[in-house]
């Protein structure tokens, strides 16, 4: 039974140019915590991915996030399923000012409150292509990771059946299968741009918030079988899936 440890996370060499400081200007070192989805021990047998939940980066043709899109008060909440903000399209940013900072300050704030290693802009209700992670899990540990308009350029053949859990879904867990590894293309948070290779627990929870940036939740991504043995569980929550 494979096992995401903390060497699963990315080479602190690798990532510097593209991480988060909260305390000194970007491009600096930063700490991330858990996701959005939160992560167990994996089982090994295979799944089929749900054929609705397509993988693939957003089409060219997305909108632009205005001002007011950016626009939020502190704290920022959770926003769980089934508010349609987690269906709705997100925008692309092209704004890469002190307000975006601030937002991904209160991201991470939210997501260590929740114990959560990675959350997504719309979890929080901004529909922005905007996402953070620290697959670390803990406050002042690991690296605080800062996605803007991810794209991805491609996935790994070989998949990997996770244990995942979700913010915007409390106290739900089920398996997953997602490919092992991705190669993709962003921004920072000052807005330039960068290609990196995720693999292991960095991959699994890019591609939960990446799903998240496409209105895909993570149940979409489960079998028939797998989502049976979660429904009683969801309906006591009064969520359908």
């Amino acid at each position: 039974m494979a096992t995401c440890t903390r060497s699963s996370t990315l080479s602190r060499a690798l990532l510097l140019p593209y991480l988060h400081s909260r305390t000194q200007t970007l491009c600096e070192p930063i700490r991330i915590a858990r996701f959005s989805s939160t992560m167990k021990q994996p089982r090994p047998p295979s799944l089929f991915v749900r054929s609705q939940a397509k993988r693939g980066p957003f089409l060219k043709q997305d909108q632009v996030a205005a001002t007011s899109d950016l626009e939020f008060e502190a704290p920022l909440n959770i926003v769980e399923y089934p508010d349609p903000i987690l269906r709705a399209k997100n925008k692309r940013i092209d704004s890469f000012d002190d307000n975006l900072k601030k937002l991904v300050d209160e991201m991470f704030d939210v997501m260590y409150k929740t114990d959560g290693i990675g959350l997504s802009a719309p979890q929080v209700g901004i529909n922005v292509q905007l996402m953070v992670f620290n697959p670390a899990d803990e406050h002042g540990e690991g690296d605080e990771i800062v996605l803007v308009n991810p794209r991805v350029n491609k996935y790994s053949k070989k998949t990997v059946l996770f244990n995942e859990g979700c913010l915007s879904f409390p106290g739900i867990y089920a398996d997953v299968k997602r490919p092992e590894s991705v190669k993709i293309d962003a921004r920072d948070i000052n807005g330039a741009r960068f290609t990196v290779n995720l693999s292991g627990l960095p991959a699994r929870v890019f591609q939960h918030e990446f799903d998240h940036l496409q209105g895909i939740l993570f149940f979409d991504r489960m079998t028939e079988e797998v989502l049976d043995s979660i429904r009683s569980r969801a309906t006591g929550l009064g969520k359908e899936v």
